[in-house]
């Protein structure tokens, strides 16, 4: 094995594509398909499965990534400290939701924007359930959850804090104007929802079919925003994180339902466990646990 190869399979088993990663690495494809095939020899076992257009990583290539990442980690390291430190510079690939990316990411990336210009920050949308996949896999560096649960198999997590939420409608919805609004009244109404695995959606979907016959209907959205339209219009309820729609309350396009959740989420920043955190890592942990301290610490978040 050489530093080439792993350079070439990290990229490979990340983009999961010889064609694209040999865009990014800049070889001819056929030079890619080389490296790899000249590593798999070397090591003696299939990295990939082949499925015509497609390739997946084999068990051998599941188990050798992360230790081709830690490699080119030390690597990198190593060679920073033979030539003397310079300035923060790389890719880190995260997985974030809409929520955190729209309303708490902007003060991390304006910062890195000006502080750190070579770090290339890249945000991947994604289901809390695929961003920890993606960890435990090495396709993320990072990736912000938004769970009940802060324990999590193969992967180390920092709280960033609790995530309040907040059940909303229009403001000329009949519920906005109860003084206490119970679970038999939400029953009855249109609940508007994110796709399936949010996990603030699964609680709350959780706590309308406990003890009921049939499962209450979601109106299912695919984003936020759409959600926030069809219940200005009068389309129903929904329960969302309080940052997604603290100005249109204060602006009055919604109103806020009288209904506590039984149940909390929190906000956290995740990595796999047992990798090595590079400096550019520790940087954007350091910053991001930084910048949105102040907002956890508010009672109006």
């Amino acid at each position: 094995m050489d530093i080439r190869q792993l350079t070439t399979f990290h990229k490979v088993a990340t983009l999961l594509s010889f064609t694209r990663a040999a865009t990014e690495l800049k070889y001819a494809q056929s030079s890619v398909t080389a490296q790899i095939k000249s590593l798999e020899t070397s090591l003696g076992v299939e990295l990939f499965e082949r499925f015509g257009s497609r390739i997946q990583l084999t068990q051998a290539g599941q188990r050798l990534l992360p230790y081709a990442e830690q490699m080119l980690s030390l690597a990198g390291e190593a060679r920073g400290v033979a030539v003397g430190e310079g300035e923060p510079s790389g890719l880190l690939t995260i997985g974030t939701m809409e929520s955190v990316t729209s309303y708490r990411m902007p003060p991390v990336l304006e910062f890195f924007h000006h502080r750190y210009p070579h770090v290339q920050l890249v945000l991947r949308p994604s289901l809390c359930a695929e961003t920890l996949h993606s960890l435990r896999q090495g396709t993320f560096d990072m990736g912000f959850l938004m769970e009940a649960e802060t324990r999590h198999s193969g992967v180390e997590s920092e709280v960033l804090g609790r995530e309040p939420l907040v059940v909303v409608a229009a403001p000329n919805h009949p519920l906005a104007a109860e003084e206490k609004v119970t679970l038999d009244q939400l029953r009855e109404v249109q609940v508007l929802a994110p796709e399936a695995g949010c996990a603030y959606r699964e609680l709350f979907e959780a706590e309308l079919n406990d003890g009921t016959g049939e499962p209450v209907p979601f109106l299912e959205f695919g984003n936020i925003e759409s959600i926030k339209r069809g219940l200005a219009v009068g389309l129903g309820v929904s329960l969302l994180p309080t940052m997604t729609v603290a100005d249109d309350i204060a602006a009055g396009s919604l109103a806020t339902l009288a209904w506590e959740p039984p149940f909390e989420v929190f906000t956290q920043l995740a990595w796999r466990r047992g990798r090595h955190l590079t400096r550019e890592m520790r940087l954007f942990i350091d910053r991001t646990m930084e910048c949105m301290a102040a907002e956890y610490a508010s009672p109006d978040v």
